[in-house]
């Protein structure tokens, strides 16, 4: 029987994470359990469950936390012990995470429940996945967590499934987290010994909303060349440039480089059928180094990405639980594994990967001025003729706002996972970062995906300015006929931006532009 397109069905099979975004992103999404899952996670309890017995001293089981690790709770407070685990990390602040980024944190936990290291109920997952199934959305702060574990957005997660916390509601406002839970049909859950240590430790927060973010990377690493065949199509037709050559596959088959061949393939597929396609006797010899080696630049972008979706599968997927209940030994054991940093430092090379992409597109942006300001003297020429002033439809300092969104890039670019002070008593001596490494990606993002639309904008003002005597690519074609309408329009310059870049992304995808290989 065919699975449903719009079920996450959670076993015991690794879960991809364009999966976990699809279903992050689609309120229409159901999650489910399967048996093999629930199988497993029953018996992670068990092992919980004989430990807690035994009166073996685990951390976070009977002892305290961080620098109480060696303080021993009683039996007859284990039980409070759990809700005072929760309140106690429910400490986050800043502005509450949108809708999607919520259910990837939920959908991420949940799979770690299934991954059978964290020694939950199999009812306390089914409440997870319901979570999700009926719309309760936490009121999660995004500030608060060090990257040693995202404590505090996954104790508002927790403090809601134990009728604490805060939720919102259908139409959006704040509500109780128990009256969030009833208008959903769900009651509130009484954990057990060690569950709200399980709820909380984890690396959820970095991992859902970095598989949201990988999703965003994809589409700008393809977004990046589209541009740049558009400018290649522009330097042809105003300075004799756009010189092929460096996209040759002879030039990509002499240095085996991770994603630079891919680039390269994709600018040739969007010339493909065009004027650019035929060799010019009068094109320049090579082009500017922002052109002749944006493929060696995307291309190390696209690798990039492509590692941090590596390295979010691992930490999706993996058992980052501690105690890590191990269920060949039947011991629960102490150790490091919700420690992200191959994620973190993920985060840290594509902000300056992306630093390196905005360098290049402004270089180009600068280069497709001069056109502009011949356009502009006509259109005083003709008005001193008495035809009137023509109202331009790109807004002249479009290249300023780009260098502006440049200098953000390279601001961005420095590293934030250092900056971590020791925590507990000095037992918490080192942290990942990862949640501001991430935060700190999620802003260079918005930054390049501007930056590249104004180069794609700059440039089919441009080809369309030049009229239709030489063919446009089949997929640039596609682009400056979608841009068109917007140009024609003459939108302010911050909806212009901004329209393009919802069209850019809706024409990219839809007609599959930038496409370099098959894990794109």
């Amino acid at each position: 029987m065919a699975s449903d397109p719009k079920e996450l069905v959670i076993g015991t099979a690794p879960v991809a994470v364009s999966r976990l975004a699809a279903a992050a992103l689609d309120e229409s999404f159901h999650v489910k359990l399967n048996h093999d899952a629930l199988t497993l996670i029953e018996r992670s309890r068990e092992v919980v469950e004989r430990t807690a017995a035994s009166g073996e001293r685990v951390y976070g089981l009977n002892t305290l936390l961080g620098s109480g690790r060696d303080t021993f709770v009683e039996d007859k407070s284990i039980l409070d012990y759990q809700v005072q685990v929760v309140r106690y990390h429910n400490s986050g602040v800043g502005d509450y995470l949108d809708p999607a980024t919520v259910r990837a944190i939920i959908l991420a936990r949940l799979v770690g429940f299934s991954r059978g290291g964290s020694g939950v109920r199999p009812e306390t997952a089914r409440c997870y996945a319901e979570l999700v199934n009926r719309g309760v959305r936490p009121a999660i702060p995004a500030e608060g967590s060090v990257g040693s574990s995202d404590l505090t957005q996954l104790a508002a997660v927790a403090a809601v499934a134990i009728g604490e916390g805060e939720a919102f509601d259908a139409e959006g406002a704040l509500v109780p987290g128990a009256k969030a839970l009833a208008d959903a049909g769900l009651q509130p859950l009484t954990l057990a010994a060690g569950e709200a240590l399980a709820l909380v430790s984890a690396n959820a927060y970095s991992v859902g909303a970095g598989a949201l973010t990988f999703v965003r990377l994809r589409h700008l690493a393809r977004l990046a060349d589209v541009a740049l065949a558009l400018s290649l199509e522009t330097i042809a037709r105003y300075d004799d440039g756009g010189n092929l050559s460096p996209f040759s596959a002879a030039i990509q088959a002499a240095k085996a480089v991770d994603g630079q061949r891919e680039s390269a393939d994709a600018v040739r597929r969007l010339l493909s059928g065009g004027w650019l396609e035929d060799v010019r006797p009068e094109v320049s010899v090579q082009d500017s180094l922002s052109f002749r080696a944006a493929p060696q630049a995307h291309g190390a972008f696209r690798y990039l990405v492509s590692q941090l979706g590596a390295a979010l599968e691992v930490e999706l997927n993996g058992r980052g639980d501690n105690p890590l209940v191990d269920l060949d030994s039947g011991q629960m054991v102490s150790g490091g594994n919700f420690q992200a940093m191959q994620v973190a430092l993920s985060f840290e090379s594509l902000r300056l990967a992306l630093a390196h992409v905005g360098i290049s597109s402004e270089r180009r942006i600068a280069k497709l001025y001069p056109p502009q300001r011949s356009i502009r003297a006509k259109h005083l020429a003709a008005a001193a003729a008495g035809s009137g002033l023509a109202q331009e439809e790109l807004p002249g300092l479009l290249w300023y706002s780009a260098a502006g969104l440049l200098a953000e890039l390279k601001f961005l670019a420095a590293p934030a996972t250092l900056g971590a002070p020791t925590l507990s008593a000095d037992v918490e001596d080192h942290s990942t970062l990862a949640p501001l490494a991430l935060q700190q990606l999620e802003k260079s993002l918005d930054a390049a995906e501007k930056l590249l639309t104004i180069e794609a904008l700059t440039a089919s003002f441009l080809l369309l300015e030049a009229g239709a005597a030489q063919p446009l690519g089949r997929g640039t074609g596609v682009v400056v006929g979608r841009l068109a309408d917007l140009l024609a329009d003459r939108p302010p310059a911050p909806q212009l931006v901004e329209r393009a870049r919802f069209a850019l992304r809706d024409v990219v995808e839809a007609a599959g532009l930038g496409e370099g290989g098959s894990e794109w």
